[in-house]
């Protein structure tokens, strides 16, 4: 069945992907629920052995089975969402908690993929497991990692656009420009540029706000993971900014799903890092001095929600002028 998006000559078409790109989603959805499964086994490994008495020396005991335990409902989310992404009645799940935890997993893990190719190619990266691992955890952690990323990068736009055509079809400039809100406009684009300027400075060797005690931190790979997040908050207020302004034109699901991801990025990491900066257990220390961390975690759950406020309104403006 075809409609049209009225007032517009452009026809809006709602009729269902192709046969391929339906097999890449189940293929890919599968595929991350696999990969994950091996994170989770390296999980619930450590927490086990350290109930029994073999926590890292940087931990307590009940420290690391409390982070662990964390993560492994993170990984059994994650591996739920990837069977729900796969299967066709997948559709029925409630839409709050399936987009909530897909922006999570998306947010966590798409924007990873640059990092985890530039991180191979220079040979940054750690185990994040304190003391070493061995072989076969790095390779799980590694291949959960990576898969699921792959696979929510796949299977996620193919899901979405099956579910909500309306958001994703067409071109931008084929409707009037959604009515965002300036004053909501104006205050994410001053988060994102205060965030990625803050980001590209460290990046480019700046040392304001660092700590000199912890500053080694910001090697190599602490540069990457920034400027990698400089990069996507960026694309992510651009990405807004051609919903908001309808220009310039290009295939809609293209900013779309950038804003997506992008606004996924900055709240889930934030969030995530923010009690680390607050509660700092194990010993944990960042480069940054802790107020500072505690500013910019904040910025960036700010930044994530005004991000998603403004895609979600565009998406829904949509909708409701597609007869």
């Amino acid at each position: 069945m075809d409609t049209t998006v009225k007032g517009t000559a452009t026809p809006v078409r709602t009729d269902q992907v192709g046969a391929g790109w339906t097999a890449a989603r189940v293929v890919a959805g599968y595929g991350a629920a696999l990969s994950l499964s091996l994170y989770l086994t390296v999980k619930v490994v450590w927490v086990v052995a350290a109930l029994l008495g073999r926590a890292p020396s940087t931990f307590t005991g009940g420290d690391w089975v409390l982070l662990n335990a964390v993560t492994v409902a993170m990984s059994v989310v994650g591996i739920v969402l990837g069977l729900v992404l796969a299967q066709r009645r997948g559709r029925r799940v409630p839409a709050p908690p399936l987009v909530f935890f897909a922006w999570m997993g998306a947010g966590f893990l798409i924007p990873m993929i640059p990092y985890m190719l530039f991180s191979a190619v220079l040979g940054g990266g750690d185990s994040g497991g304190g003391d070493a691992a061995p072989s076969w955890e790095l390779v799980f952690i590694g291949i959960g990692f990576a898969g699921m990323a792959l696979g929510l990068a796949i299977a996620l736009p193919v899901y979405m656009r099956e579910r909500w055509p309306a958001a994703f079809l067409g071109r931008v400039g084929d409707r009037p420009p959604a009515p965002l809100g300036r004053s909501g406009l104006r205050a994410l684009y001053v988060l994102v540029a205060a965030l990625a300027l803050l980001w590209t400075y460290w990046v480019a060797g700046g040392t304001l706000g660092l700590s000199p005690a912890h500053r080694d931190l910001m090697d190599v790979d602490g540069r990457l993971l920034v400027g990698n997040s400089a990069l996507w908050a960026v694309m992510g207020a651009a990405a807004i900014r051609t919903i908001a302004t309808e220009r310039p034109r290009m295939p809609l699901w293209i900013p779309m799903a950038l804003a997506f991801t992008s606004s996924g990025s900055l709240f889930a990491w934030a969030a995530w890092k923010l009690p680390w900066a607050l509660l700092r257990p194990g010993g944990y220390a960042a480069a940054e001095y802790p107020a500072v961390s505690v500013v910019q975690h904040g910025l960036g759950i700010a930044a994530g929600v005004l991000m998603l406020a403004a895609l979600l309104k565009a998406a829904r403006t949509r909708r409701s002028e597609v007869g």
